[in-house]
Order: structure tokens, then sequence, then C-alpha cells
């Protein structure tokens, strides 16, 4: 036991003197940001000022996400457009299959690019009751391969897709997952931006079986900086990712202590992306739920500094 001991000693005392993770990092990096459509004056009051902060940083694009139903179409639209004309930001618009023919779709994507829309992420979203099974419009796109090519149709977008490490919850198996994103890739697909998760391993693998299985294209990894345990699982359930355990040990006893959670937070992402940043990612794409602050926080650590040094 005493020579376990030692050992644990030894190697915590080496560790606490070797070079610090964040310093030095050259901050040879590119980010992008992920937005949703405010609902209010308010909510979009504080929408443009996560903007404003995390815009100096030099984003290769931000997205405005997207769910069925005319308002919130028209949110994102009037969202990703004020983007375009008032900062010159890249946006996306996110696009999903759910209650809509092909010709709406289309209709939509023309009307995004007569706004100055070149990007779109590409989606075959969700049906609108938790647990529901997703069920095509009966003249609507069946998933988000059959998107990708009916957007191609339309005009030469970007294109984003999602990509799941830990497997979409409606796939039969991990291969099919992997499937399914080879076919939007090739349908006409840019890039994938996956879902959150919180292992460096489990992106790892995932890139090697997706690179194993001819997907050239780059995988985004997506980073959710956590500050509610409660509502990060929400998300999860609905994409497939696992909360692990240690983490709500982490957050336990802060629910009335926002800083603090705020400090956990960056921390435990901000270590992360050092992960992934070691293994060789350069490219991060932030759920930002429309808060600047563990996003800016996270790229700083990461090496990244405003572009214009007067900010």
């Amino acid at each position: 036991m005493q020579d376990k001991m030692t050992l644990d000693t030894d190697h915590e005392a080496r560790t606490a003197h070797d070079t610090p993770l964040f310093s030095g990092l050259p901050g040879d990096i590119a980010v992008s940001f992920e937005f949703f459509p405010p609902k209010t004056a308010r909510m979009e009051e504080a929408l443009w000022d996560a903007l404003q902060e995390l815009m100096p940083l030099g984003p290769q694009f931000v997205s405005v996400t997207y769910g069925a139903g005319g308002s919130t179409r028209e949110r994102t639209h009037a969202t990703v457009a004020r983007i375009i004309r008032e900062t010159g930001i890249p946006a996306a618009a996110h696009l999903t299959c759910v209650d809509a023919s092909k010709a709406e779709t289309q209709a939509i994507a023309e009307q995004y690019w007569e706004a100055g829309v070149r990007h779109i992420v590409a989606l075959r979203g969700d049906a609108g009751e938790p647990g529901a099974p997703f069920t095509p419009h009966p003249q609507g796109y069946a998933n988000a391969a059959e998107l990708v090519a009916g957007l191609k149709e339309v005009a030469d977008f970007d294109i984003s897709v999602a990509a799941y490490p830990e497997t979409h919850p409606d796939a039969d198996c991990p291969q099919a997952d992997l499937d399914n994103l080879k076919r939007k890739i090739d349908a006409g697909a840019s890039r994938a931006i996956s879902q959150f998760f919180f292992s460096a391993e489990t992106f790892f693998r995932f890139r090697d079986r997706a690179s194993a299985a001819g997907i050239t294209a780059p995988i985004l990894p997506g980073i959710l900086p956590v500050t509610n345990v409660a509502q990060a699982r929400k998300f999860a359930g609905a994409c497939g990712a696992e909360i692990p355990a240690w983490m709500d040990g982490l957050f336990d006893g802060l629910d009335e202590r926002p800083a603090a959670r705020q400090l956990v937070a960056a921390t435990v992402a901000a270590e992360l992306c050092r992960r992934l940043y070691a293994g060789g990612v350069r490219e991060f794409h932030f759920y930002t739920l429309n808060r600047a602050e563990l996003a800016y926080a996270i790229c700083h650590l990461l090496g990244v500094r405003p572009k214009d040094a007067s900010q």
C-alpha cells in the first residue's frame, strides 16, 4: 500500500511540474459558433450581445438553428440575414425535412440564397413530440441525404451535416449510422459537425471509423460547455450522447452558485478541447446557447485572440 501511495504521489508531483496544459498554444485553430433564433426582443438583444463579443475571434462561420413551424423558420431567416447584412460574418442557416414538402423546402433555400446565405446545415430533424418517431412529409424529403441532394439542385450551397459520435438514437447500429453519414457526404455535403460528447477518445474512435468507411470530409467536434447538467441530460437524450457520472459530482452543490458553475463548465470543456487539440483537431464548433462567455474563455485558453488587436 505504501509503495502504491508513493507512486501516486510521484505521479502527481510530475504532473504538477510539467508545462501547463494551455501555455504557448499558437491559436492555430478555426472556430465556429451556433446560436438559436431569439423568441423575444430581450432574447434578440442577448444574442447580438453574444455575437458582438465573439465576432472579434474571427469565426469561420456562425450557424442559426431551425425548428418546424412558420414562426421559427421566419426567425431563423431574419437572424441569419441580419448577421450577414450587419456583420459580414459567414452565416449558416439550419434547414430540416420536418413538416415541409420538397417544393416548400426548396423555396426556403431559394430565399436564403437571395438573402446572401451560402452555407446551410442540412438536418433530417426530429418529430415535435419527445420519443415520437420521425415521419416524413408525404411530399417531403425522407432524410438528410435527400435534403442535401435537393439543396444542391437549388444552388451551389456549402452544406454541413450532423454526425453522431455515440450513434443517433434512431439508428439500428453504429455502422448503419456511419453509412448514413457517408450518404450525406456523398450527396454533396462539405463537412460534418458532431453532436456534443464529453470524452476525447469517443471522438477519436468515431473519426477513425469514419476514415475507415471512406469518409474524407472534415468532421468538426461539437463542444457544449455545460452549466446545467439536467438541461444537458435532456439534450443528450435527443442525440444519443452520454453524460458521464463524474460530471454530476463536479456540479453537485453549485445550483445556487452561478459563477462557480461557469468556472467548472469552462474548465471541463477547455480540458476536452485541449485533449482534442493534442490529437490533431484544429477546428471546433461551439454550441453557445446564445451566451458568449464560456466559448470566449475556452477559445482564449486555446490561444485564439481577437483578430483586431484593438478589441
